[in-house]
C-alpha cells in the first residue's frame, strides 16, 4: 500500500496517497467481534447459569484491563481479547437477574436496529443526511402522540429523560415569558414551579441549569402512596404568590423513581387550568403504561398535559437511549424556543420540503436516530405485542 516516491502526493510533509487504514482487516475484526457479540451476549442473555457481573474492585479491575492507549496500534488478536475482557467484566444488564435499575432486557428487534444505525453513523439534524430514520422518528412520535390522547402535537427524542424534562421547564419559561430567548435572565420576575416530593431528581438539575435555581423548585407534599397531593399543590402556589414569586410550571409524575407512584393528572390539570400555569408530565417510566387497555387508567387525564417525557428503554425495552419528548402545542413552539437559524446547515432553499428538516428545535447539533431502535421494535411486535409486555411485566410484579 506504499506507493513508490514517483507517484507519491505530499501536502505539509504528508502522503496523501500513503498508507490508510487497511479494509480487509478492518472488515475480519469486525466480523470477528460481532460473532464474539452474538455468542457472548446475545447466546448468553437468558442463561440464568451465567453471572449478572464478573464483579471486581475498581483498582483490581485497572489492573485486569489494558486501559493504557499507546503510541502504536494493538495486533488484531489483542484488540479481540480486550474485547472478550469488556464483555466479561460488564454488568449483563440483559441478564433475567439484573435488577438494579428501571431498565433491563434485550430486545432483538431493537439490537438489530442499533446495530444498522451503528454502521451507517447518521446524525438526523436534516433530511438531506438522514432521510429514513426522520421520517421514522415522525412516525414515531406521531403515534405516541396519539397514545397521550392528542389530536396533533409536536415532539423530539432526546438523550434521557433529565433532558426532557429540562426541555419541558425550558418551554414553559419560554411560552410565560418568549424575550428571555434575546434578552436572558434581567428583567425577570422570580419563577417559581411545582413538583411532587417524589419527582425524579432532574427537576432541580434543570432548575440549576437554567437559572431558575434550586431554591425555587417547590415540592408539593404526597400521600402514603407516593402521590402528589392535589390540594397541597394549590396552598402551595396560592402562598408563593402570597410571597412575591410567580408560578409557571407543575411538573407531575407518572411512575416515580422509587414508589412507583402516579399522580392525579385531571385535579393537577384543574389547577394548572385555573392558575394558567404549564402541565408537565414526567412519564420517563410510567409512560409506557399507555400501552395497555388494562392499565393506562394509571394516567387518566395525561391529555390535558402540555408536554410529557416517555422513555421506550425502560418498560418498552428499546435500547438505551430512547427518550422522547411531546408537545401538545403545533405552533411551533419547540422550534420558535430553541431555534438558531444556521444557515449553512438549514437553508431555505433547497430541493425538498425544509419542513424535514427538524435539527433546528433541538438544543443538539448531531443527534444520535433514537427513535428507530423503536420502531422496529414496535414494528416487529405491533401495538398488541408491546401491550403483551407491559402487561407482563405488571403481573410479574404482582
Amino acid at each position: 500500500m506504499v506507493p513508490n516516491k514517483k507517484s507519491a502526493v505530499l501536502v505539509d510533509g504528508v502522503v496523501l496517497n500513503g498508507p490508510t487504514t487497511d479494509a480487509k482487516t478492518g472488515e475480519k475484526f469486525v466480523e470477528e467481534a460481532c460473532k464474539l457479540i452474538m455468542e457472548e451476549v446475545v447466546l448468553k442473555a437468558t442463561d440464568i447459569n451465567e453471572k449478572v457481573c464478573e464483579w471486581q474492585p475498581p483498582e483490581q479491575l485497572k489492573k485486569l484491563l489494558d486501559l493504557e492507549v499507546r503510541d502504536t496500534g494493538e495486533s488484531h488478536d489483542r484488540l479481540l481479547k480486550l474485547c472478550q475482557d469488556v464483555i466479561r467484566f460488564s454488568v449483563k444488564t440483559n441478564h433475567p437477574r439484573f435488577f438494579n435499575q428501571l431498565y433491563a432486557g434485550l430486545d432483538y428487534y431493537s439490537l438489530a436496529a442499533r446495530f444498522m444505525t451503528e454502521a451507517l453513523n447518521p446524525s438526523i439534524y436534516t433530511y438531506e443526511v438522514s432521510p429514513v430514520f426522520l421520517l421514522v422518528e415522525e412516525a414515531v412520535l406521531k403515534k405516541m402522540i396519539e397514545f397521550i390522547g392528542w389530536k396533533e402535537g409536536d415532539g423530539i427524542f432526546n438523550p434521557g429523560g433529565s433532558v426532557s424534562n429540562m426541555y419541558a421547564m425550558n418551554l414553559a419559561r419560554y411560552k410565560y415569558c418568549p424575550d428571555i430567548k434575546e434578552k436572558g435572565l434581567f428583567g425577570l420576575p422570580r419563577l417559581t414551579l411545582f413538583t411532587s416530593a417524589e419527582c425524579h431528581y432532574s427537576m432541580k438539575k434543570a432548575a440549576s441549569f437554567l437559572g431558575i435555581g434550586t431554591q425555587n423548585v417547590c415540592f408539593v407534599e404526597t400521600d402514603g402512596r407516593g402521590k402528589m397531593i392535589p390540594e397541597e399543590l394549590e396552598k402551595q402556589i396560592w402562598q408563593a404568590r402570597e410571597e412575591g414569586t410567580t408560578p409557571f410550571l407543575v411538573c407531575a409524575t407518572s411512575g416515580t423513581t422509587v414508589l412507583g407512584a402516579f399522580d392525579p393528572l385531571d385535579e393537577i390539570a384543574d389547577i394548572c387550568e385555573r392558575h394558567g400555569l404549564w402541565l408537565h408530565v414526567d412519564a420517563s417510566w410510567g409512560g409506557s403504561a399507555l400501552m395497555s387497555r388494562k392499565h393506562r387508567r394509571l394516567l387518566h387525564g395525561i391529555h390535558r398535559a402540555d408536554s410529557v417525557a416517555w422513555n421506550p428503554h425502560k418498560m418498552l425495552m428499546a435500547g438505551i437511549q430512547c427518550c422522547a419528548l411531546l408537545v401538545k402545542d403545533k405552533s411551533d413552539l419547540l422550534k420558535k424556543c430553541y431555534s438558531a437559524k444556521a444557515s449553512y446547515l438549514f437553508q431555505q432553499d433547497k430541493f425538498y420540503d425544509v419542513s424535514y428538516d427538524t435539527g433546528d428545535k433541538s438544543i443538539q447539533c448531531s443527534r444520535r436516530p433514537d427513535a428507530f431502535k423503536f420502531w422496529m421494535t414496535w414494528k416487529a411486535l405491533g401495538t398488541l405485542g408491546l401491550e403483551e409486555r407491559v402487561n407482563r411485566a405488571l403481573a410479574l410484579s404482582r
